[in-house]
């Protein structure tokens, strides 16, 4: 436990977690609400999973492969048993689809949101918390379905306000990545580890380029600060088959490649077949993209894979321009569903990271723009007289106004910068006086502000009564409903 010097407990917030303001949480609000509703033109429902779960649901199927038994928060119950909090929301989906599998419609389909948790060291854009929004087709073996989600997640960026040509959506599948190990020599169970490593090497082609790749495949590479990445140690004809697969490669070319490969083979033929049902529908190539180099880290993965890349450039921390990069990535994991079942279910499914969405769509001004005020604040100036002034509130809200009385115990001066701090657009002020005549004063705040401005001493502020009007306590919420239309115009 940390404490501060007097022995109190310090105030910290946890590595790798974040506090989230009214204004992050408004905008997070506003992003999902538009990603629900083209999820729902789809036809897709939602289903909510709790945040825990037992450990062995999720199987071996955990985020981080070199560390098996840890990369989740898990804890033991009074009868011993091992739960963890979910660090991802398709193994949860899983495990559900197989509980209720009797009573579900098959293809079930369903879209989830929610946080989820990651046990790892945290680092710049990396969290130990962040929320997922999830689309997933349960019992579709079709690649009709990996097309359809291809085309749900373009539909879904450009509803965010993502102009074509911002976002490319790639498609892969891992069957053609299984051929190409195949051709090189890198089948079966013994080189499970080799194959691993090899694809987290295909992985980095966006950011090493071939020749990176190459030395990871092989030797080993060395970065800009001297840190050494030890390779695949593959052989040169190895190396060459796997880089033949990236880069810009037209499906044909591949076919030689990997003609021995049955599943590879079957790999290319799904590919045709995405790329055929996504063209009649009319997504066109700057949207979605065959692209062969598309690999995806989880192991679940069982066939086409997809990802979804913004290409708009930003500066990195480095003061380097890039392109922003993935916001979102799935693909088909047939094996996953059928762990808690004595047949295989067929599955695919899609999986946005909206924390980096966000700030995608931040940077696009796409987001976050619209400003949202505070209450109107009804200040309490006379104590004996509290219940006048709760009437007013209360006749506010009846009228769909957003308002609030002044709660705390301070004087005018100190509720005036209350109000301000709380973003009101006006204060209502009712004194003795003014409830002996009957009369309430509204203060416009945003124009006081302007005004006062050009006030340089207290005696001509209190002269002007800037920005301020007196009117019958009868026509509070119309003359209130005036000043905000007249706002919002504005």
């Amino acid at each position: 436990m940390s404490t501060t010097s007097d022995n109190k407990t310090a105030a910290r917030l946890p590595r790798g977690l974040v506090d989230r303001t009214a204004d992050d949480i408004r905008a997070m609000d506003e992003m999902t609400s538009k990603i629900r509703q083209t999820y729902e033109l789809y036809g897709f429902e939602p289903v909510e999973t709790p945040i825990i779960e037992y450990t062995d649901a999720l199987g071996k199927f955990l985020p981080d492969q070199d560390r098996p038994n840890e990369g989740v928060f898990s804890f033991q119950d009074d009868d011993e048993q091992w739960l963890s909090l979910r660090y991802d929301l398709t193994a949860p989906l899983a495990r559900y689809v197989a509980e209720n599998y009797e009573r579900l419609p098959k293809p079930y389909r369903s879209f989830r949101a929610g946080w989820v948790f990651r046990n790892e060291k945290p680092g710049p854009g990396r969290f130990r918390q962040f929320m997922q929004f999830d689309a997933d087709t349960v019992g579709a073996p079709s690649v009709s379905a990996d097309a359809e989600m291809c085309m749900m997640m373009a539909d879904t960026l450009e509803a965010l306000g993502i102009a074509r040509g911002d976002y490319v959506i790639r498609v892969n599948n891992r069957k053609v990545l299984d051929g190409a190990m195949e051709a090189a020599r890198l089948a079966g169970d013994t080189l499970a580890g080799v194959r691993l490593n090899a694809l987290r090497a295909l992985d980095k082609f966006d950011k090493f380029g071939l020749e990176g790749v190459s030395l990871l495949l092989g030797p080993g590479r060395r970065d800009e600060s001297g840190d050494f990445t030890k390779g695949c140690a593959l052989e040169g004809d190895q190396i060459a088959i796997l880089l033949s697969i990236l880069g810009d490669q037209p499906l044909h070319s591949l076919a030689d490649t990997i003609a021995a490969s049955v599943r590879g083979v079957e790999g290319i033929e799904e590919l045709k077949t995405i790329e055929e049902l996504v063209r009649s529908a009319g997504y066109g190539e700057d949207r979605i993209k065959i692209d062969t180099s598309v690999v995806r880290g989880l192991e679940y993965y069982t066939g086409p894979v997809f990802e979804a890349e913004l290409l708009f450039p930003v500066t990195n921390e480095d003061g380097q321009v890039v392109r922003f990069g993935s916001v979102g990535g799935g693909g088909r994991y047939d094996g996953l569903v059928g762990r808690f079942l004595k047949e295989d279910v067929p599955a695919t499914g899609f999986s946005i990271g909206v924390s980096r969405l966000a700030s995608a769509l931040k940077t696009l001004g796409k987001l976050g723009a619209k400003r949202t005020r505070g209450p109107v604040v009804v200040l309490v100036m006379d104590k004996s007289a509290i219940a006048s002034y709760q009437t007013m509130v209360a006749e506010l809200r009846a009228a769909g106004i957003r308002a609030e009385m002044y709660l705390g115990s301070s004087g005018m001066k100190a509720q005036m910068k209350y109000a301000d701090r709380r973003d009101a657009p006006l204060a209502i002020i009712e004194g003795s006086n003014e409830r002996e005549a009957g009369e309430v004063q509204i203060k416009d705040l945003d124009l006081g502000k302007e005004m006062s401005k050009e006030i340089a001493d207290n005696e001509t502020w209190r002269a002007s009564r800037p920005a301020q009007v007196t009117v019958k306590r009868a026509d509070l919420v119309a003359e209130v409903s005036r000043m905000l239309a007249a706002m919002a115009e504005g």
